[in-house]
C-alpha cells in the first residue's frame, strides 16, 4: 500500500513510523521547513517539503497511484482540501481526515470526507460511555445505513419493567436485538421479560434516542400517541 501522510507533527510522524514498519510505502508532506528539517534525517526520502494544499505538490508525491490519503495538520481547513482534492480530483478511494475542532466535524460530512476523526470528540464519547446520561451509550452509528446502536440501562421505575419486548410498544424504526443480564448476553425473545437492571441493546434509526429513553429511564413514561 502506499500512503500520502499530510502534517508530520507527533501524529503524522507516528502514522508514518507505524506504516513504515509495517511495510508499506509511505510519503510525509510538510510545509513547515523547520518541522521538516527534524523529520528528514529518519524519514530521508520518505519526507517532501511543500505546501499540499497546492496541486503541484501532490503530483511531486505521487499522489495518482497513492491508495491512501491521510490529512493530518493542525488547520481543519487545509485537512478539508487536501481530501477533497484527493477524492475529487485524483479519484483516491481511502481518505481520512483529522478534525481539530470537533464543531467542524459536520462540515466534513457534508463534503463526504469520510472517516473524519476528531480526537476531542472521541474523549467525548468515551466519558458519555463511563458517565451515560440516563444509562444511554452509543455504540455504533452507521451513517451510510442510516441506523444507530445504542446501549441503554433499565433502570427501576422504568415502562419497561415487568413487560415483556412484544409488549414494550417501542416507536417504528426500533428493535431490541440484544439484552445483558447478570454478566451474559443474549438475544431475547419475544416473551423475554425485561427486568430492572437490564441493559439493552437497540438498532434504530438516527434520531429516535429521545423517544426511546423513558422507556427504560426512572419514572420515566410512554410517548403519547
Amino acid at each position: 500500500m502506499y500512503a500520502i501522510i499530510v502534517g508530520a507533527g507527533k501524529v503524522g510522524r507516528n502514522l508514518g513510523r507505524e506504516l513504515i514498519n509495517k511495510g508499506n510505502e509511505v510519503t510525509l508532506i510538510e510545509s513547515s521547513r523547520q518541522r521538516y528539517l527534524a523529520i528528514e534525517e529518519e524519514f530521508e526520502h520518505a519526507a517532501q517539503y511543500g505546501d499540499a494544499t497546492e496541486l503541484w505538490v501532490l503530483d511531486r508525491a505521487g499522489i495518482q497511484r497513492a491508495d491512501l490519503v491521510i490529512a493530518v495538520t493542525g488547520d481543519d481547513e487545509d485537512n478539508m482540501l487536501v481530501c477533497q482534492v484527493a477524492k475529487e480530483k485524483y479519484l483516491c478511494d481511502r481518505i481520512i481526515a483529522r478534525v481539530n475542532n470537533p464543531r467542524n466535524l459536520d462540515h466534513f460530512k457534508l463534503l463526504g470526507i469520510q472517516p473524519a476523526v476528531s480526537a476531542t470528540d472521541l474523549i467525548l464519547r468515551l466519558i458519555e460511555h463511563e458517565v451515560p446520561r440516563y444509562g444511554l451509550v452509543h455504540l455504533l452509528a452507521l451513517e451510510e445505513e442510516r441506523l444507530e446502536i445504542i446501549e441503554l440501562e433499565v433502570n427501576p421505575g422504568a415502562p419497561a419493567v415487568g413487560e415483556t419486548v412484544a409488549g414494550i410498544d417501542l416507536p417504528e424504526g426500533s428493535l431490541i436485538i440484544s439484552v445483558l443480564r447478570d454478566g451474559s448476553g443474549f438475544v431475547p425473545k419475544a416473551d423475554t421479560v425485561i427486568e430492572a437492571g437490564d441493559e439493552v441493546l437497540l438498532v434504530l434509526d438516527p434520531g429516535l434516542e429521545e423517544t426511546i429513553t423513558p422507556f427504560f429511564a426512572p419514572n420515566g413514561s410512554r410517548p403519547q400517541t
